[in-house]
């Protein structure tokens, strides 16, 4: 199958790899000229035989510009795959712009990072049956062998809505392995942290792919001295915590995971400052005394 695939980085471009290595015939287009099959996106329409469909997989902050400047070159019966992490919310008033000139659209939460070119994508798709069927041989091709790893979550937005939930649900995760190994190394008795992540990843009722990267990053520097304690976030935790108060969904673990990363960024933290002048103030306890 032939496709458009615009956006060539991390990820965009061992996808377009991993669909090449398939037999999919994929013309990318990147800013980078030296990571693109084509000068620019006038270019790479040329270049693909209608009716098209093209895969726009850049970062969030430039999707809505790159459709933009897109779809006017595109004609009726061609179709916009947003694959980026757009917010949902996005997706349906651009699917009826875009509907306005005949032109499909549906978005593509994936999952699977820098490992994706060989271990698979998870695929969240929101669409139409149509559109989704007519995808189908690239979302084959792009997700793991197997029964797993591919949703048809629903209508437009669907996609990224899914996606926006796991991204959450990832937040959690990668805190409690975090906070499991602080405490670790703060332990007078166990004298292996790298060790005991390592163990648990078979066998044990917290293995998971999240585990095995911990295990990998804690075999190249077993105290994490290397690394500055600074986690930032991309929009997805914010935007799940957001739409569990919209829907008054209790979310403790996601949300304390998000704001764990809003204290990371600080280096003395303006509230616990607070915390420390009213312990002072009606208890007498000893405070210290900045630098």
């Amino acid at each position: 199958m032939q496709l458009g695939l615009v956006g060539l980085g991390k990820m965009g471009g061992n996808m377009r790899d991993r669909l090449r290595e398939a037999g999919h015939d994929v013309v990318g287009y990147d800013r980078n000229p030296a990571l693109s099959d084509a000068e620019n996106l006038a270019d790479l329409v040329a270049k693909l035989a209608a009716p098209r469909a093209v895969w726009v997989m850049v970062p969030a902050g430039v999707t809505e510009a790159t459709i933009d400047e897109l779809a006017p070159l595109l004609s009726p019966g061609d179709l916009i795959i947003d694959g980026g992490n757009s917010r949902f919310s996005s997706d349906g008033p651009r699917a009826g712009r875009l509907s306005t000139r005949g032109i499909g659209y549906m978005d593509v939460g994936v999952s699977g990072g820098v490992w994706g070119k060989e271990n698979g994508y998870g695929l969240m798709v929101g669409g139409s049956d149509e559109n989704v069927a007519r995808m189908m041989p690239v979302f084959d091709t792009l997700k793991p062998a197997g029964e797993f790893g591919f949703v048809h979550a629903g209508p437009v937005g669907a996609g990224h809505y899914a996606k926006m939930v796991h991204n959450g649900i990832e937040y959690g995760l990668m805190h409690a392995y975090a906070e499991g190994f602080e405490l670790l190394e703060a332990s007078e008795l166990v004298t292996n942290v790298p060790g005991v992540f390592r163990s648990w990843r078979e066998g044990t009722v917290i293995r998971s792919w999240l585990l095995d990267l911990m295990d990998l990053a804690l075999t190249d520097d077993a105290h994490l001295e290397k690394l500055k304690g600074y986690a930032d976030d991309t929009g997805e935790g914010r935007w799940t915590v957001e739409e569990a108060i919209r829907l008054a969904v209790p979310m403790h673990v996601i949300a304390a995971a998000l704001f764990a990363r809003f204290e990371s960024r600080q280096d003395d933290s303006p509230a616990m400052k607070a915390i420390a002048a009213l312990r002072n103030q009606f208890g007498g306890h000893a405070v210290q005394q900045a630098g």
